[in-house]
């Protein structure tokens, strides 16, 4: 290969490179996809199987012309936190239950088109919603934050100088660099949790993933409401900065990617492991690279599937103490919440409008404070009801808005 040659999706370089550049992919995703479980308490070895099976799918379904790795989805986090308590079998019937509706998506757009995607969910609802995940999750980082601060502010501040200073992998990797240091001064200091090390000591290097069969409830079905629209938001958005890097129209794509992403979040829910989604940390290295190969995703997938066969990888990762995920946390969620900021701004979104403002007003305030109510039985919170008042409420009052100004 020639500096600046391109690679493209269906060719592959020599083996050697390849296994390097899908090592590379993996390091891309690693920080993120591990983070994940480590937040909801899932088993990080099961999430790195999915995801490794996931992405094999994933290029199966698209025809490997879409180069992607599926690691674990940030949308997530919210309604498996906000079910964290019912057990771990409903916390995989949220992920069960969004796979399946991102497959019946997939299949709609297939069908009818991606435009349909367009007139369903505009810019102003998959906005809303992305900063709606983001910042009802700030209570749970200041929480992890204040247990051990002098470690949050040190992985905090890590983190911060890495995607400032840093350059390539380093700026790329800053999360996982930042957690790395607070978990040696928390370990140099006495800050991890004594049982948790006890535990890694005890987990043997090779086993199987721990399989846990899901549990559906109806109470939590609507937690799955605003997962799928940031799912879809995602892998549509992700299809299209594929298409832009290696200069083809994928458009026709995004039908199999929505089922594709369905089926290994699907697959995930009904076996142990955290949802899953297309990752924008492998498209920076496919730019930086020029190597679109899908075989050096294939590569990524086979190192997670190895990965999830080493119980004590596991247990290391569970071992992570409240002060770094605080530290890391607090940052992350704001981050997630700006994206919502992002899709508004690069898709020039009015807020003169009354009733976008009005609107995404009450959906923000809803969620934010995590306005909690019970209906007929079922008990929901902020994200719900955000989720509900701009999915609802925002085509509806445009249709009436529409109506009075014919008259």
């Amino acid at each position: 290969m020639r500096d600046g040659e391109v690679v493209a999706p269906h060719e592959r370089l020599s083996w050697p490179l390849t296994i390097g550049l899908g090592l590379q992919h993996v390091a891309a995703m690693f920080s993120a996809t591990v983070l994940v479980p480590a937040l909801t308490g899932f088993p990080v070895t099961t999430t790195l199987l999915f995801s490794g099976v996931g992405t094999l799918l994933f290029l199966v379904i698209t025809r490997n012309r879409v180069p992607s790795y599926l690691g674990s989805s940030f949308a997530f986090i919210a309604p498996l936190l906000a079910a964290k308590e019912s057990g771990l079998a409903v916390q995989l019937g949220i992920v069960l239950t969004a796979g399946l509706l991102l497959i019946g998506v997939g299949v709609a757009v297939k069908a009818l088109g991606v435009r349909l995607l367009d007139s369903v969910m505009p810019p102003v609802v998959t906005g809303a919603v992305v900063l709606l995940i983001g910042l009802n999750l700030a209570p749970v980082a200041t929480g992890s934050f204040a247990k051990q601060p002098l470690i949050a502010v040190l992985t905090l501040g890590v983190v911060l100088v890495c995607a400032v200073v840093g350059r390539g992998m380093l700026s790329r990797m800053s999360i996982l660099v930042g957690v790395l240091a607070g978990w040696v001064v928390a370990a140099l200091t006495g800050g991890l949790d004594a049982q948790r090390v006890d535990a890694l000591a005890a987990a043997p290097w090779f086993g199987l993933p721990e399989f846990t069969a899901p549990m559906l409830r109806p109470s939590e079905i609507l937690l799955v409401i605003p997962v799928v629209i940031v799912l879809v938001a995602e892998n549509v958005g992700h299809v299209k900065a594929v298409g832009a890097v290696t200069g083809r129209n994928l458009d026709g794509s995004v039908g199999d990617a929505l089922i594709a992403d369905g089926l290994a979040t699907s697959l995930a829910g009904a076996g142990g492991g955290s949802g899953t989604t297309t990752y924008a940390e492998n498209i920076g290295v496919m730019a930086a690279t020029r190597v679109y190969s899908t075989a050096a995703y294939a590569v990524a997938a086979l190192v997670a599937l190895v990965l999830s066969l080493v119980p004590k990888f596991g247990a290391l990762i569970n071992t992570v103490p409240d002060g770094v995920l605080g530290g890391a946390t607090i940052l992350l969620y704001g981050m997630i919440g700006l994206l919502g900021v992002r899709i508004w701004q690069a898709n020039r979104v009015d807020f003169t409008e009354p009733v976008t403002l009005m609107v995404v007003a009450a959906a923000v305030v809803a969620g934010v404070g995590n306005l909690t109510l019970s209906v007929g039985g079922m008990r929901l919170e902020g994200i719900a009801w955000g989720s509900l008042i701009v999915v609802v409420l925002y085509p509806l009052l445009r249709k009436l808005s529409a109506l009075r100004s014919r008259d």
